[in-house]
């Protein structure tokens, strides 16, 4: 798995209604501690998030991941309430109508989870337990 970093000026290209929460993840200290380090690695997040509930949000176009028929597949990071929150849209792809509708990779998203949430503690050096 490859992640490529989405910086704010590209955000908008890669939006995609189809996002979902993998995992929601809480810690202490863990918000500030990861939004320190991705701040530290890739500056300004993918998206500027005004307000208390969220306050960075970095998103990542992944490589070398089958998410068909989508063409491509996108994960972020952010803090939600004080929570470290993982999403992606694997296992969705947009209809027609611009509705999100589960594919057969759908019931893989535990499987997905537990690499993005390995790869992400393994970019960062740190541990989400």
């Amino acid at each position: 798995m490859q992640l490529d970093f989405v910086p704010v000026d590209n955000f908008y290209f890669a939006l995609t209604l189809a996002v979902r929460t993998l995992e929601d993840i809480e810690k202490p200290g863990l918000v500030e501690e990861v939004r320190s380090l991705l701040m530290a690695k890739y500056g300004q997040p993918s998206t500027v998030a005004p307000g208390k509930q969220n306050t960075f949000n970095y998103v990542f176009r992944v490589q070398g991941v089958d998410n068909s028929p989508a063409t491509e597949l996108f994960v972020s990071i952010s803090d939600v309430s004080n929570k470290l929150r993982l999403a992606s849209d694997y296992g969705w792809v947009l209809d027609g109508e611009r509705k999100p509708t589960r594919t057969e990779k759908f019931d893989q998203r535990s499987v997905f989870n537990q690499q993005v949430r390995s790869h992400f503690q393994n970019l960062l050096q740190i541990s989400f337990e």
